[in-house]
């Protein structure tokens, strides 16, 4: 797996995603942070990310809303989404995959199971773009 994909943290508590991206610059990984919906749906569309960590509960476009526009795009809809959320409950992790993302994690968890979702989106990505250069 090459090493330094980019990973788009996108949460409004800014000591969260420090600790975020401290933890997947450690383990090899380019990241960068965001504090609101309208900035990332931006950031995206001009540098898209190679995976994305998306707070649910944020001012103005939550996560569920930023998760449903990407993925309704075709330029984006191939990012993988782990959304993270302090709600708990299935209610709250059915609407965030339903809403697009491929993975959703409650707040606060696990660094160590943080990084293997994070790994196996990114290999998973990695085989369906090979998949794709080999049907052309």
């Amino acid at each position: 797996m090459a090493m330094h994909e980019n990973i788009l943290i996108v949460d409004d508590e800014p000591h969260l995603a420090f600790m975020l991206a401290d933890v997947l610059v450690e383990a090899g990984y380019d990241a960068r942070t965001i504090d609101n919906g309208h900035d990332a749906l931006e950031t995206v569309h001009r540098d898209p990310p190679d995976l994305m960590l998306l707070d649910v509960q944020m001012p103005g476009l939550d996560g569920f809303e930023v998760a449903a526009r990407l993925k309704a795009d075709p330029a984006t809809a191939s990012i993988p989404i782990i959304m993270l959320s302090a709600m708990e409950g299935r209610g709250a992790r059915v609407i965030g995959l339903e809403s697009g993302a491929e993975e959703y994690l409650a707040k606060p968890f696990d660094p160590v199971e943080l990084l293997a979702r994070v790994r196996n989106l990114l290999r998973l990505r990695e085989q369906a773009m090979e998949a794709g250069r080999h049907e052309h």
